[in-house]
């Protein structure tokens, strides 16, 4: 061949390379949106249309390679699964992977991946939980300790992402918890008016640790007034039997109340937590379906590290730099997905 010829043909394919590297950020950037996540009454909808949020954790997600995002959202479409929970001020096992630093400020790669997994889900119909926690020092260390680094926290999240409506944001984690992760409700307001300044249309939540007292809940709903509560129920034997009476109950007070809006199981137990009750997935089947009995709108199958395994492992979605989510959930996680499956995905195709 011509070495001049040989030399421009290399000098093309070298550009298409480039182009095509260039190209595919810019896409992602330029995409509109498709997905809108929505509330009625007691139920979300996506896209208008009642939906029930059969979801699974994906904590870690910001950390993890772009390849094992796309294979487990891959395997999370084939069962149903049409929401994830991420945080975005995760920092587990000495791995940083906060989309914000300690003064609330946007903190890259970890901005722009938390706006890529965002972006990759709308395309797919999936809605993000956006989680953010002040932290206790075992998702690393304690931040966002005051109002103000909280406020900025929220707000560069949110001026981030505005574009995309598949995503809601849960403004702090377990945020009645009497240590570094405590939020009042008084801040919880002003956190919330901060996002809502932004995005009007944006859906706000505040996670609570264990069941929500009546008196709880009057303020998240007229103090606070959060789009839809989000308890963290109990994790012993008892709490799957427990469920769906309890989601009636918190259903009745609503109504009392007059502000019926959505109830969210966003982080139920977990296998490798409680001491003496690993669930199994019997566990998780009657969990998920005393939910949706007692009416409420989502519920997730809640994954993480082992607290008495060997480095904590298996990580699950604490920690997906090695290995991506579906690699690392057990038998029981399995058994449960599929039959979980079963009954979430007719609802969500409806």
């Amino acid at each position: 061949m011509n070495s001049k010829l040989q030399t421009k043909k290399s000098i093309s394919i070298v550009l298409a390379l480039f182009c095509l590297l260039v190209v595919v950020p810019i896409s992602y950037a330029n995409q509109t949106p498709t997905t809108t996540l929505g509330t009625e009454g007691a139920k979300f909808t996506i896209n208008g249309k009642p939906t029930f949020l059969f979801g699974i954790s994906y904590y870690g997600a910001l950390g993890a390679p772009r390849q094992f995002i796309t294979a487990d959202l891959d395997d999370m479409q084939k069962l149903g699964i049409n929401w994830l929970r991420v945080w975005a001020t995760w920092a587990a096992f000495d791995n940083d992977i906060a989309a914000v630093d300690g003064k609330g400020a946007a903190r890259e790669p970890y901005l722009s991946n938390l706006k890529w997994l965002i972006a990759e889900c709308d395309k797919r119909g999936i809605i993000v939980d956006v989680t953010i926690s002040r932290g206790n020092g075992i998702t690393g260390g304690p931040r966002l300790q005051t109002l103000d680094t909280h406020r900025q926290a929220v707000e560069t999240i949110v001026s981030a992402t505005a574009t995309y409506r598949n995503w809601y944001l849960d403004l702090g984690n377990e945020r009645n918890i009497k240590d570094k992760r405590f939020v009042s409700f008084d801040d919880l307001r002003q956190l919330r008016d901060a996002a809502k300044r932004i995005d009007p249309a944006r859906l706000i939540t505040a996670s609570h640790a264990s069941d929500i007292s009546r008196e709880e809940m009057k303020n998240y709903l007229e103090k606070v007034r959060v789009d839809f509560i989000s308890p963290h129920r109990p994790r012993d034997p008892g709490s799957p039997r427990q469920t769906e009476n309890k989601s009636k109950e918190y259903l009745a007070w609503m109504k009392d109340l007059g502000h019926t809006i959505p109830l969210h199981y966003q982080e139920p137990f977990r296998r490798g937590f409680t001491e003496g009750w690993d669930p199994n997935s019997t566990d998780f089947v009657t969990d998920a379906r005393g939910a949706a009995a007692g009416g409420a709108a989502g519920w997730c199958i809640h994954n993480g590290d082992s607290r008495h395994g060997p480095d904590g492992r298996p990580r699950r979605s604490f920690d997906m730099r090695e290995k991506r989510l579906f690699d690392q959930l057990d038998p029981e996680e399995t058994s449960a997905l599929k039959s979980l499956s079963r009954i979430f995905t007719p609802k969500t195709q409806n």
